[in-house]
């Protein structure tokens, strides 16, 4: 099944950020992540692949702009928006506010394949892939095509969440596939109010990203709390890095050391 050519991409290293399931956080991990790799002097690139529900755009501080198009020889080829001294490419920024895609999985596909293929990328270190929720059609090209360094899992503490990144674990590690899941990362882990600095609040429940991480055999990266400055913050197209709690910044600083760690 995988005898498939592969997409060659000016990139050292391709990382998957997914999740079984849409709402915990998959995004957000994707954008801050990219940006705090670059702010450590990395080349990076950030494909918003999540084609029905495009939410890079928006969180880069990129939705009004669409990408430049060239033609390569007889190719066109897409000029990546950059913010943040990250390159982002993203299938929102060609759909018109509020627009939905209704394609069915072979052409919602080898759309997102063109975000790859026909982007004029410069040299990356990371390219950070927002996955899709989910284990269909394009989470399977997109695993077919590119040659991934290893993916990330993005859950929330409570038990519906963990069993959706489960079947999400369980695709990277199929038997055809088996591309290294590098760790998993728990976001809104608990909610600590301003005023009480000291006090932790497990609202959606306690250590399933630990438990999770150590099913699969693998390191639970961080555990990220739930900051009402960071969701303000993406819908201004500000990252962690600009508010006023840096509680999530050390949390981000040490996922990426960890990773760097493990893949040199």
């Amino acid at each position: 099944m995988f005898d498939i050519d592969k997409i060659k991409l000016p990139a050292k290293h391709i990382i998957a950020v997914a999740s079984g399931k849409g709402g915990v956080g998959k995004s957000t991990v994707s954008v801050n992540m990219a940006i705090a790799l670059a702010r450590q002097g990395f080349k990076v690139g950030l494909v918003d692949a999540d084609i029905y529900g495009p939410s890079v755009p928006r969180m880069m501080g990129l939705e009004a702009l669409t990408p430049e198009v060239e033609m390569i020889g007889e190719k066109e080829s897409m000029k990546p928006l950059v913010k943040y001294g990250v390159q982002v490419i993203s299938l929102g920024f060609f759909m018109e506010k509020g627009q939905s895609v209704i394609w069915r999985g072979p052409l919602a596909a080898n759309a997102i394949l063109q975000l790859f293929e026909n982007t004029s990328w410069d040299a990356l270190d990371y390219m950070i892939v927002d996955f899709p929720p989910g284990t269909g059609d394009i989470q399977l090209t997109i695993l077919q095509r590119l040659s991934l360094t290893g993916a990330i899992i993005v859950t929330t503490p409570q038990e519906i969440a963990l069993n959706d990144a489960r079947r999400a674990v369980s695709m990277f590690m199929k038997e055809g596939i088996q591309i290294p899941v590098l760790g998993v990362v728990e976001n809104m882990a608990w909610f600590t109010p301003k005023a009480h600095p000291d006090e932790k609040y497990f609202i959606f429940g306690q250590g399933g990203g630990a438990l999770l991480a150590k099913e699969f055999n693998t390191k639970l990266l961080c555990q990220i709390p739930l900051v009402a400055g960071v969701g303000e913050a993406a819908e201004k197209g500000m990252s962690i890095f600009n508010i006023e709690d840096q509680i999530m910044v050390k949390d981000f600083l040490t996922m990426i050391d960890d990773l760097i760690e493990q893949l040199d």
